[in-house]
């Protein structure tokens, strides 16, 4: 086996595995353990892509100072990486994210600037436009319009899953910033014109941790609608019952989005019947043990889907 230089050297090529014990028919499904990233999620490549496209443009010297506006997996990622190579990190994030991801970040170095958590997301980056305007020295990722975003993926993630399953029919993926369906997206449809793109989203009246739903007003700049071949409504209680089952009957300690994306492709599988369905599991489970998902009834569960900002 290799040596790797850095932590860094590391992110990517992560694991696959066939779940398709949860299949509700023929349709074989595999998931994608992007948990296997150093730090912890698929956040690490898109984090690593940001900031080498910084330092090839110019953006990022030594010493330099990076704010981002993130609850939680983005930061944690920009964290290792600025550790490595020595930037100063700023994230800005809602007040109201789980601790495990608050105590990661600052164990990483990461200096915490805490935003309404009743704004959600779109808070934290109206606070950090504002940082990053009124300090012009610093530089802002901006994982949301980045175009290094999708591009992470469609140069690791997307062929790595070509090698991986050359014979994949359908890819899905939670819809967050955009990056990973757009990214695996096209490298897939490049690869084959008939694989299918599936995003899982909300319900627009309900909250799925690590999702975003498009009808609340805000679309990533780097999400094309357009480029995807379905969007997969997701419920509340749905998605977290999932989250428990990837534990129960695959032994996968998953994140909460990866409860929702398993929902949505096991509608897909009832309706095609037959093919490969091919999942990202985006992050662990061990950054949201404080909600304590995993020893509460399912009925119970969406009270604190209401509280916690995931992602």
């Amino acid at each position: 086996m290799k040596i790797d230089k850095n932590i860094i050297e590391t992110i990517g090529n992560t694991p696959m595995v066939d779940i398709s014990n949860i299949s509700p028919n023929g349709v074989k499904i595999f998931a994608k353990l992007e948990s296997f990233n150093p730090a912890g999620s698929i956040k690490d490549r898109v984090a690593k892509y940001l900031i080498q496209d910084a330092e090839e443009q110019g953006k990022l010297i030594d010493g330099s100072t990076i704010i981002e506006p993130t609850s939680g997996n983005t930061g944690i990622a920009l964290a290792m990486i600025s550790r490595v190579k020595g930037y100063k990190l700023k994230v800005v994030m809602p007040d109201n994210v789980s601790d495990e991801r608050k105590s990661v970040l600052l164990s990483l170095g990461a200096e915490i600037i805490y935003s309404d958590g009743e704004q959600g997301t779109n808070g934290a980056i109206r606070l950090a436009e504002k940082i990053a305007e009124e300090n012009p020295d610093y530089f802002m990722p901006y994982q949301y319009g980045n175009e290094a975003n999708p591009r992470a993926h469609y140069e690791t993630t997307g062929p790595e899953i070509i090698e991986q399953l050359p014979d994949i029919d359908v890819f899905v993926a939670g819809l967050g910033t955009g990056g990973t369906l757009m990214g695996v997206g096209k490298a897939l449809k490049e690869y084959n014109k008939n694989i299918k793109v599936v995003a899982a989203a909300p319900h627009p009246e309900e909250v799925v941790p690590a999702l975003r739903s498009i009808e609340h007003g805000f679309i990533p700049p780097i999400l094309d609608l357009e480029k995807l071949d379905s969007r997969i409504l997701v419920g509340e209680e749905e998605s977290f019952y999932w989250t428990k089952m990837l534990m129960e009957s695959c032994g996968i300690f998953a994140g909460v989005s990866c409860g929702a994306v398993t929902a949505a492709a096991l509608k897909v599988a009832k309706k095609i019947k037959t093919g490969n369905i091919v999942i990202i599991i985006a992050d662990s489970g061990e950054r949201y043990l404080s909600s304590k998902l995993w020893e509460m009834d399912y009925k119970d569960i969406k009270e604190i889907g209401e509280q916690k900002i995931w992602w």
